[in-house]
């Protein structure tokens, strides 16, 4: 399986995160990225190719204009006001306040924000356009025949939706794979997520169309980040009634649980037939992962890639979360090495 990784991704290297009430080192680090790929290098999973570069024009035909604007010129502007710290939100658009962006640099933060963990910092532009360009490389290598392709995603992206950051992501790049696909000729594409947390950023994105099929397997919101998306009801809106499937879960669960909802979402996505599918890969489902409450095991990982292989459909893997820093490689090359068979 070839993967596609860039170095950019230390450009993303934030120092504080707010967490349990102290900022604290980010859970999401480069660090992260360096376990996956040294994995990647000692299983020789396969050739390891740097991103092409890719216009803007896919980050903006799923996110909103002003937003991809405020991500660029965000720490210039905090700078500029004399903030000496990382840009962080502190306040937000909350319940029966105006919706609508202010010109400092403090409200603007906030409107666009989903949570405070998560800063903006020097690099962190330059980084996320790095990993949509994995991510949109890998997508071309799809249309290009490929059966299986990883892209080493960092920063994230799944928490990041049509006009919001957070949860350490800033560009959605496996929305922007999925739709790069479908703008290239596929008329129907799926995204699985098998993060811990929601997809709560796909969801937005997709959840009014019939063409895109989101599956998401996480912890239940009423108990797990981001709380607000996530709950079974959840199922679409309008065209889209019906391809918006979330499996919540509660703290404790075990692989066979999990399996059970992964078995169904399977299920769902074969019955659409799309040409191309999309996997949201994090694995801080790991029984020892720092800020989740699931129990899978590392041989379990194994089994993920072999389920998802069963379905036959040239499958993107884009990295998402999965903060044990030890265990972060192993458990992802080892959803690979069962897609592999």
């Amino acid at each position: 399986m070839r993967v596609i990784y860039s170095e950019h991704h230390r450009l993303r290297d934030a120092k504080t995160e707010l967490y349990g009430g102290e900022l604290v080192q980010p859970f999401e680090r480069p660090s992260r990225a360096d376990m996956v790929i040294k994995a990647v290098r000692n299983f020789g999973l396969g050739e390891i190719n740097e991103p092409a570069s890719f216009a803007i024009d896919p980050v903006l035909a799923v996110h909103d204009a002003d937003f991809v604007s405020f991500l660029e010129t965000a720490w210039d502007e905090w700078r500029q006001a004399g903030y000496a710290g990382e840009a962080m939100a502190t306040v937000w658009p909350a319940r029966r306040m105006q919706c609508r962006p202010p010109r400092f640099i403090e409200g603007k933060i906030g409107y666009y924000a989903l949570a405070a963990e998560t800063t903006i910092t020097e690099g962190t532009w330059r980084a996320a356009l790095a990993s949509k360009d994995v991510a949109l490389t890998g997508a071309r290598g799809l249309l290009d025949g490929e059966g299986g392709i990883f892209s080493l995603c960092r920063p994230p992206g799944h928490h990041a939706a049509r006009d919001m950051f957070g949860g350490y992501c800033f560009l959605n790049n496996a929305a922007i794979a999925a739709q790069y696909l479908r703008d290239q000729g596929a008329e129907r594409v799926a995204i699985l997520d098998v993060d811990f947390h929601h997809g709560n950023g796909t969801q937005d994105i997709f959840y009014e169309r019939a063409d895109v099929l989101f599956c998401s397997l996480h912890g239940d919101p009423e108990d797990a980040f981001p709380h607000f998306l996530g709950y079974a009801d959840e199922t679409g809106s309008g065209a889209g009634q019906g391809y918006n499937r979330n499996y919540p879960m509660p703290p404790g669960t075990l692989f066979s649980q999990w399996q059970e909802a992964l078995a169904d979402a399977l299920a769902h996505i074969g019955t659409f037939s799309p040409q191309y599918l999309v996997v949201s890969l994090g694995v801080d489902t790991f029984e020892n992962d720092p800020i989740s409450f699931f129990k899978l095991t590392t041989p379990d990982y194994l089994t993920i890639g072999e389920m998802i292989d069963t379905l036959g459909i040239p499958t993107l893997f884009v990295l998402e979360g999965g903060y044990d820093i030890d265990e972060v490689g192993i458990n992802a090359v080892n959803v690979l090495k069962g897609f592999e068979g």
